[in-house]
């Protein structure tokens, strides 16, 4: 899940696993069965994924088990044209829409006409999930798709959780980018390095006890089960993102712990740089790394993918520089700048970091075959 080089292989039973999937989307994304009694039809819920990764079992088992309609398409989100996605909600009669934001940072340089011209009014709401959300695609897709009414219930776990941690839900207020609440049944916490309780800090996403979902370890592999999230601190799963609860209780995904950049003493998640990156209208995509430095340890290094109609030039170069000393400070102005095509995702559009910056860095990358484009990270290390 969102790792390359030999897969884990989670074991889960036939009862925690579907339970554990029916109760998320029950809970968060609002998914009503079928009502005989009255003739209602049931939900109707998409969530454009593969069935390698594990929201396509999970949007099959609980669908299945609320007595909902799950739907599937085989196919590209923008081919013929990049409406396809609205052209199946409006033909499908979908009502909850499952997106990443990747996806959605891709759509939004094709216009705003581009979902209009479709009848949207079945979405109840969407859905996200498999990386963190920068903040201005979140509200194009609330303001532009979801017409400012539709809520985004964002949604972050894992295959060896079997569902999710925290997320959101219809009833409780929102923030872009946040998520209200840990997952009903799921004793979430963010903590320190000695365990205890963090508020306002980013610290690790932690489980204090048991659920449902639970993985049983990986398969014959008992002992990278137990490393992977059990001999930090006793009798706690650290699951391996930073994270954060606000004063107002939301949740916060700021990235893989494995990815925590550290310049100028300040310890600090990619997704704070890309969101700035992203935020200029030049930009669809960024990736941010932290390489090491003679002179200050460690310094930032990003890769931008270009929306159409802009072309890479030393003066965008030191716009975003600039961009990003200005809204972050000085220190964590990016050293160097990037204009690449692609950046490496695996199926299910995790940024894949570890491999950019051993590539950047001229590193054996390891195993790139989970890879959806292999192609750019030869890019990245050809750059170099």
């Amino acid at each position: 899940s969102g790792t390359t080089g030999k897969p884990k292989g989670a074991v889960h039973t036939h009862c925690g696993f579907p339970v554990k999937a029916a109760q998320d989307m029950a809970f968060g994304t609002d998914v009503h069965p079928f009502d005989p009694a009255q003739g209602k039809p049931g939900d109707v819920i998409y969530w454009m994924s593969d069935m390698g990764w594990m929201m396509g079992p999970w949007l099959v088992f609980g669908a299945t088990l609320l007595g909902a309609t799950f739907f599937i398409y085989d196919g590209a989100p923008d081919y013929p044209g990049p409406d396809r996605l609205w052209q199946l909600v409006a033909d499908h009669q979908i009502n909850q829409l499952g997106v990443s934001p990747t996806l959605i940072r891709a759509l939004i340089p094709h216009g705003d006409e581009m979902v209009k011209k479709h009848d949207l009014s079945s979405l109840k709401c969407f859905a996200s999930t498999g990386e963190p959300w920068n903040p201005d695609p979140w509200m194009w897709l609330f303001n532009v798709v979801g017409e400012g009414k539709r809520p985004i219930i964002n949604y972050s776990g894992g295959t060896e959780i079997g569902g999710g941690i925290v997320m959101g839900n219809p009833i409780l207020p929102l923030k872009p980018a946040a998520f209200s609440a840990a997952c009903p049944g799921m004793a979430a916490d963010v903590v320190d390095d000695d365990g205890n309780s963090l508020r306002n800090q980013v610290g690790e996403l932690a489980i204090r006890a048991p659920w449902i979902g639970m993985t049983r370890g990986f398969w014959q592999e008992p002992e990278r089960y137990l490393d992977a999230y059990w001999n930090r601190i006793p009798n706690v799963w650290i699951h391996g993102d930073w994270a954060a609860i606000d004063e107002d209780g939301m949740w916060y995904i700021l990235g893989r712990s494995d990815d925590t950049i550290k310049v100028a003493g300040k310890r600090l998640g990619p997704a704070e740089i890309e969101s700035v990156l992203v935020n200029h209208e030049a930009v669809a995509e960024a990736a941010a790394i932290g390489v090491p430095d003679k002179l200050k340890g460690n310094v930032v290094v990003c890769f931008c993918v270009l929306a159409p109609g802009y072309e890479a030039s030393d003066a965008l170069r030191q716009t975003l520089q600039a961009k990003v000393a200005t809204e972050m400070g000085k220190p964590l102005q990016p050293k160097e700048i990037w204009f690449v095509t692609d950046i490496p995702k695996t199926r299910n559009a995790k940024v894949m970091r570890r491999i950019i910056r051993s590539a950047y860095l001229g590193e054996d990358p390891g195993d790139t075959s989970s890879l959806v484009n292999p192609e750019a990270v030869a890019e990245i290390g050809q750059g170099r």
